[in-house]
């Protein structure tokens, strides 16, 4: 047997691409393709031992050589040699030969075991783990089988291995639309279809992945380009399993949507995640027993054929999340699909989107982004169809309205959503009603002595009585009071209760509706310490979901130690919550009461623009900071408008990125929020809008930054600040043409660079300019481009900004290219390239390669586009580029199309599609869908390739876009065909 040789070396051997052999890491050499033919048939007989004539046949068939019996001999004894201490692993016995092996020694063996362990898996519900198992087998392929070898028996043993390897990757992929991947299925189906266009699975499989995607025409034109293809090669009609799928996807049958195994729970995949998002219970949670029982009672229907969905309403305080929440938990073991939980922020002045909601509910339950539609109807069907079968509980806190929640609801039968808000909800359809009012005496007493402790109350009954009456019985009022007495052990009961008896202002509002919440936080607010107290004020004035720590210090103008007690402190208190290490934010109502204590209290009244003034600051400096490690020698921040509190400084650009994607949501709430400025506080806010305008063109944040830059242009016009206008036009252009809104973003553009000009700012003057050369480009308008584009670049270069002239003369390139003017494109293309090495502009190194890729195209040098290319994508990839990543793709495919490689192309353009799902806008989707049209054309499927660029169309009409022509000129020669 092979074994170990006394030095831990055992032999080892492959097959599953060129037979090799190793002893340990040291490779063997096996002679001669004949040589490696025997050694290959032997081992594939699995220790079996072979006869002569057998040997004879599987190496030369019918024609063997004279000598063959010989030429047998010298071979195994040459083997023998090269096995070395382990040359009796090849044995000869019965006039024959057999090699024997090791367990684990050879792939094919070690293939077909990850394989019968992932049935095993697969039969247990374990997909997750089954497909992490064949993804092992199949990656101990390694090209071609037997590569190399020619007689009878390698050739039908070849033919034997590409199979089974074929069939592993079928359930491989048909376990990614089990757990929710078929977005990005299609891609690598579209290419294994172009590969094996008879094989019928294949197709299969593709036709679900496209309808799961949302793609029903595509899915019913591979059907037919199926049918059509059998009917010429084989005169055959599709296999009933095709047939059965074409028509269950007409009837949109509610079963082919995808279905995340409920059994899964050993799985690595994000798709079988079981999302366990509730909130802690208070382990001092009180009464509240009919409502517990109530509640309980509509969550057991969910067993049955309905959702439930139960909304519970109240004022603020009363304690509807914490009921919402201890039911919830209580319930837990009716869903043991998961809980899903999102904060509606109905109370604040910007609620949470649906569709933003929907998107993270989907990736809780394991949908990968690519997977994800736009659109909050598609997201909602989707949604739906992910729980279909499932039983997961959703609860809704903190909603505005039925309108908001609405898309929000599982809508299936085992599911249920819990609802809180302060509006009764009498307009959702059959929801069961709890209209949840203060505690009764009793419980808001026994929930005040949990918190103080029964030592101090018990002797202080009614003292204890009358702090909780003066609460209003409101839970929150009763924390928050039950909490200041514990953290004062020098106070008595019958102290606090004076306190509240002697605030006959208080006591008014405590009961007057929705007063009683202003007047519960008033309980809290007035015993703090005054820089408590200055600090709850002032940080109740940002806009935000949350703040971090080094923002609030900004606020406060205080150390992070300070600050960062401060704010533990007011947590203690449930003023502040503490939304992760480092992170605070406030409860909606208790900021809103947080400003109105800002505008009555603090002395002197500048002090509240001078805090905001101080975290506008600190982002606008932070973002530059970000910016000079992103573009290093560019000029735009030597003319923003200068700031006087610093901001954070980063080591390395990966940290400087992730706060500046970290913090997207506050930063842009910033910005929005001085639209109501003036001077330089405007001026400041804009700018900082120019300095993250990566979050514009990422396309992560791209509709956040595109209500902020609206919001500042409003107010510089307003204003009458031309300067600023010059530079939210900018900023605006820059969204627009991002999102592919070229119209508007030219119009914008245009007026940016007139008041740049006269007001002798370089910002508009140069972005805006290089901006409208981009919107000319895309719309065709190649004189108009070259001369905005040669005007940004002259006035880069008297601004002395390379890498805006690096960015200029990439765009220069482009006109050139679409002109004819290829050399000259490709030298531009070099220029820039040049100017980007010189500077060592980080990742906009690869917005040179790109433009030198797409250069390189037009003059047939493919294979160095592709390279540049690849390059480009790599850092896009590794900067979270998605956009950027997405046109990469996208003109991978041209290039690979324009090469005659269209498997390639499609593939790339499938990939392109899934990055830019809810990003770049109709105009890039059109187009990439045109190219993969081309692609499928050319790979035998016309009915497919008629589905994109119908959509296609579809797309360019809405935008009344020159694209549309090209379009329906293929759709004309399709169906003339």
């Amino acid at each position: 047997m092979a074994g170990d040789t006394g030095h831990g070396q055992q032999l080892r051997f492959t097959v599953l691409g060129p037979v090799r052999a190793w002893r340990g890491e040291e490779p063997l050499h096996t002679g001669s393709p004949q040589q490696r033919a025997l050694l290959a048939a032997l081992l594939l007989r699995g220790g079996r031992t072979a006869t002569a004539p057998e040997l004879v046949d599987a190496l030369w068939g019918e024609e063997p050589p004279h000598a063959a019996l010989a030429a047998l001999r010298t071979y195994a004894s040459r083997l023998r040699k090269a096995f070395g201490p382990d040359a009796d692993a090849l044995v000869s016995e019965a006039g024959g030969y057999a090699i024997r092996v090791r367990p684990g020694g050879l792939d094919i063996d070690r293939a077909e075991r990850l394989a019968a362990e992932a049935d095993k898996a697969r039969g247990n519900g374990e997909r997750s783990r089954a497909r992490d198992l064949i993804n092992q087998a199949l990656a101990l392929w390694d090209g071609e089988p037997l590569a190399g070898l020619a007689g009878p028996y390698a050739e039908t043993q070849r033919a034997r291995l590409e199979e089974w390897q074929l069939t592993l990757l079928e359930t491989r992929l048909d376990l990614d639309l089990e757990v929710g991947g078929h977005a990005d299925a299609v891609s690598e189906l579209t290419a294994l279809t172009a590969a094996h266009p008879l094989r019928e699975r294949l197709r299969e499989l593709l036709m679900l992945a496209l309808y799961r995607s949302g793609r029903q025409a595509e899915a019913l034109a591979v059907y037919a380009d199926t049918r059509r293809l059998l009917a010429d090669e084989l005169g055959v009609d599709p296999c009933q399993e095709l047939s059965e799928l074409q028509q269950r996807i007409l009837n949109a049958d509610s079963a082919l949507n995808v279905q995340l195994a409920t059994g899964d729970r050993t799985g690595a995949g994000p798709a079988f995640v079981r999302p366990a998002q509730l909130p802690a219970t208070v382990p001092d949670f009180t009464g509240r027993t009919s409502f517990v029982d109530e509640l309980s009672d509509q969550l057991a229907t969910a067993d049955g054929s309905i959702m439930a969905v139960s909304a519970v309403a109240g004022i603020g305080g009363v304690g509807k999340t914490t009921l919402a929440v201890h039911v919830a938990h209580a319930a837990r073991n009716h869903f043991p699909d998961g809980q899903l939980y999102v904060d509606l922020q109905g109370t604040g002045p910007v609620p949470a989107e649906p569709e933003a909601v929907l998107g993270s509910f989907l990736r809780a339950l394991g949908i990968p982004d690519s997977a994800i539609p736009e659109g909050v109807d598609e997201r909602a069907a989707l949604f739906r169809s992910t729980l279909d079968g499932r039983r997961v509980l959703t609860l809704l806190d903190n909603a505005r309205d039925a309108a908001q929640i609405r898309p929000l609801l599982p809508g299936n039968e085992g599911c249920a959503a819990l609802v809180t808000s302060r509006s009764r909800m009498v307009d959702l359809a059959g929801a069961h009603l709890v209209d949840l009012d203060v505690m009764s005496p009793d419980e808001a007493l026994v929930l005040f002595t949990r918190i103080v402790g029964p030592e101090r109350v018990e002797s202080e009954r009614d003292a204890a009585m009358d702090v909780v009456a003066a609460c209003g019985f409101l839970p929150l009022a009763i924390r928050i009071a039950a909490s200041r007495l514990a953290a004062r052990r020098t106070w008595t009961v019958s102290v606090l209760a004076r306190k509240l008896a002697d605030e006959r202002r208080r006591l008014d509002e405590l009961r007057a509706g929705d007063l009683a919440v202003k007047a519960t936080f008033e309980l809290g607010y007035g015993q703090l310490e005054p820089a408590q107290a200055r600090a709850f004020r002032l940080l109740g004035l940002a806009d935000g979901p949350d703040i971090s720590l080094a923002a609030a210090a900004a606020v406060l103008d205080l150390g992070h130690e300070e600050t960062e007690e401060l704010l533990e402190s007011l947590v203690d208190t449930s003023l502040l919550e503490s939304a992760a290490p480092g992170r605070y934010r406030f409860h909606d109502l208790v900021r809103l009461y947080a400003r109105s204590c800002a505008e009555r209290d603090e002395h002197p009244p500048a002090e509240r623009a001078a805090a905001l003034s101080r975290l506008l600051d600190f982002y606008l400096a932070t973002a530059a900071g970000v910016y000079v490690l992103e573009r290093p020698g560019d000029r735009l921040l030597s003319h923003l408008t200068p700031t006087t509190h610093p901001g954070l400084s980063f080591s390395d650009r990966s940290a400087a990125t992730d706060w500046l994607f970290s913090e997207a949501g506050c930063l842009l709430a910033c910005a929005r929020q001085h639209a109501h400025s003036g001077g330089e506080t405007l001026r400041r806010a804009v700018d900082l809008l120019l300095a993250a305008k990566d979050l514009a063109e990422s396309g992560a944040d791209s509709r956040q930054y595109e209500q902020a830059a609206r919001a500042l242009l409003a107010a510089t016009r307003a204003t009458g600040d031309s300067r600023a206008e010059g530079r939210a036009r900018t900023v605006l252009t820059h969204v627009l043409n991002w999102s592919g809104q070229f119209d508007p973003a030219e119009e914008e553009a245009r007026l940016a660079v007139l008041l740049g000009r006269s007001n002798g700012d370089p910002i508009p003057c140069c972005y805006a300019s290089n901006n409208r050369g981009i919107t000319a480009i895309y719309q065709h308008r190649h004189e108009d481009a070259e001369a905005y584009i040669s005007e940004a670049l002259a006035a880069f270069r008297a601004d002395g900004n390379r890498p805006g002239e690096a960015s200029a003369l990439s765009n220069l390139s482009r006109v050139h290219q679409d002109t004819g003017r290829v050399q000259s494109a490709v030298r531009l293309a070099e220029q820039a390239l040049t100017i980007y090495r010189e500077v060592n502009v980080s990742w906009r190194m690869a917005n040179g390669l790109y433009a030198y890729g797409l250069a390189l195209t037009h003059v047939g040098r493919h294979q160095e586009a592709l390279d540049r290319l690849n390059e480009a994508l790599t850092v896009f990839r590794d900067n979270r580029q998605r956009l950027w990543v997405g046109l990469t793709l996208f003109r991978t495919a041209e290039i690979y199309l324009a090469a005659g490689k269209p498997a390639q192309g499609a593939a790339q353009a499938e990939q392109a599609l899934a990055e830019l799902r809810g990003i770049g806008g109709d105009w890039r989707r059109g187009n990439v869908l045109t190219v993969l049209g081309r692609c499928l054309d050319r790979l035998g499927q016309p009915g497919r390739a008629h589905a994109c660029w119908t959509e296609a169309l579809a797309a360019f009409e809405r935008l009344d876009a020159p694209e549309a022509a090209e379009v329906r000129g293929l759709l004309a020669v399709a169906t003339a065909a």
